[in-house]
């Protein structure tokens, strides 16, 4: 039987749970353990602000969060701190940080807060850093909007030095600093694996896979030729796609704005994912329940509906 990993998304559930009740996330979390899921995934907003909702939020909830269709007053927890909750009502699932908006932060207190938390996780970190899509976000923590992608790659060479042994120097066009030390070290020597994606397969996103990357997570379905594409500038690089963990998902469709999706038609998508070399999955389960007292039992019958589905 093939096998894939399945992904609980904790974020965007607002139609289950309160986004505030963070204390019933981290019992979803331990639910999703016991029922065989290989992890949980929560993304992040530091603050919302004008034009958060400026394409209109869905009119179905259960949709996902996507840029332009979120009411600024929508609560993001911090993801970090919410996953350190996880680690400690957990044992072995894998905590995927989604969505980290690294740009906003300085690289060496963000590296910091990522070793720590693999560290106290015992490994199970999984890192997605991105530059994310809101300006008005960073006007508000004044960081140049323009300055995103390049703050970002400094980001990612100020990591790979500050998880090796000391002292670090680092000089860039955004960060700098000499003979530093940064402890403790993260629980792996390389660090958490770090996860990449995008709305396109652009240049610079390739670049930071082929460099940085241990996944590809897209948001939505990459098409064949992007695939092959990040699979040739791989292998230039002396790199296999094959070790690239392909990160795909379930997307229900909606009757109408009070609906739940059906669960085996979202399901059914996947046997065509894992042809394509995806072998991770990620639903999102207020798509397809209301109740939180539902979730132990949804989790479950999605690990099995799966595995036969694979059989």
């Amino acid at each position: 039987m093939t096998s894939v990993r399945l992904v609980l998304v904790l974020s965007e559930n607002w139609t289950i749970v309160g986004g505030c009740d963070l204390p019933r996330l981290v019992d979803i979390a331990a639910q999703a353990e016991d029922a065989g899921f290989d992890g949980v995934m929560l993304s992040e907003h530091v603050v919302l602000g004008r034009g958060a909702d400026a394409d209109g939020v869905p009119e179905n909830p259960r949709e996902y969060a996507l840029p332009g269709n979120q009411d600024p007053s929508t609560p993001w927890p911090s993801s970090l701190v919410l996953l350190s909750a996880i680690a400690a009502a957990t044992s072995r699932l894998r905590l995927i940080a989604g969505a980290v908006i690294a740009p906003l932060r300085h690289p060496l207190a963000l590296a910091k807060d990522l070793a720590t938390l693999d560290l106290v996780s015992g490994g199970r970190l999984i890192v997605q850093p991105t530059v994310s899509w809101h300006r008005a976000e960073y006007e508000a923590l004044g960081v140049p909007f323009e300055e995103r992608g390049q703050r970002l790659d400094e980001h990612l060479a100020v990591w790979r030095r500050a998880w090796e042994p000391g002292p670090v120097s680092f000089e860039g066009a955004f960060f700098r600093f000499s003979s530093v030390f940064v402890e403790p070290k993260p629980f792996g020597p390389a660090g958490p694996p770090l996860w990449f994606g995008g709305e396109r397969l652009h240049d610079r996103l390739v670049h930071r896979i082929v460099e940085h990357g241990n996944g590809f997570n897209p948001l939505g379905p990459p098409s064949s030729g992007d695939l092959d594409r990040l699979a040739r500038a791989m292998a230039e690089a002396g790199r296999d796609i094959a070790g690239l963990e392909l990160v795909g998902g379930t997307r229900a469709s909606f009757a109408g704005p009070d609906d739940l999706g059906d669960l085996g038609e979202a399901l059914s998508t996947v046997p065509g994912q894992v042809d394509r070399g995806f072998t991770t999955i990620c639903v999102k389960p207020s798509q397809f329940i209301d109740d939180a007292d539902h979730l132990p039992s949804f989790c479950r019958e999605v690990v099995e509906r799966v595995a036969a589905l694979l059989g």
